[in-house]
């Protein structure tokens, strides 16, 4: 199935099937055979999108140095949340793309469509 052929309900039904412990338990352990080197594609991803950059950095001091108690705590929350969101979209994006290279086999260029045969 191509990305251009997956309705929203389809994709909506996938990601709730994913909420069952059992059918996530196998994508876990297909990622911990590819973990050791995933991270470090990650940190890539990450950081040529600018993620973690001079702006990064910034936003990391001014939160860190917030005299008020309080206010210094909802700014740290706030961009460890946005990390957070952030790591997990690129994980994914990064997931959807090694599902890619391994359709292809290897191969550059466009993904395969349905029509193409291996």
């Amino acid at each position: 199935m191509s990305e251009e052929t997956i309705s929203d309900e389809e994709l909506a039904a996938a990601v709730e099937r994913l909420s069952d412990p059992e059918r996530f338990r196998e994508a876990e352990e297909i990622v911990s055979r590819v973990a050791p080197g995933l991270p470090s594609v990650l940190v890539s991803a990450l950081g040529s999108g600018g993620w973690f950059g001079e702006s990064h950095e910034s936003e990391t001091l001014k939160a860190a140095t917030i005299p008020d108690e309080d206010q210094r705590l909802t700014a740290v929350r706030a961009l460890l949340t946005e990390e957070t969101q952030m790591g997990m979209m690129v994980g994914v994006a990064v997931g959807w793309a090694l599902r890619q290279e391994l359709e292809n086999g290897g191969t550059t260029g466009a993904p395969k469509t349905e029509n193409e045969e291996t």
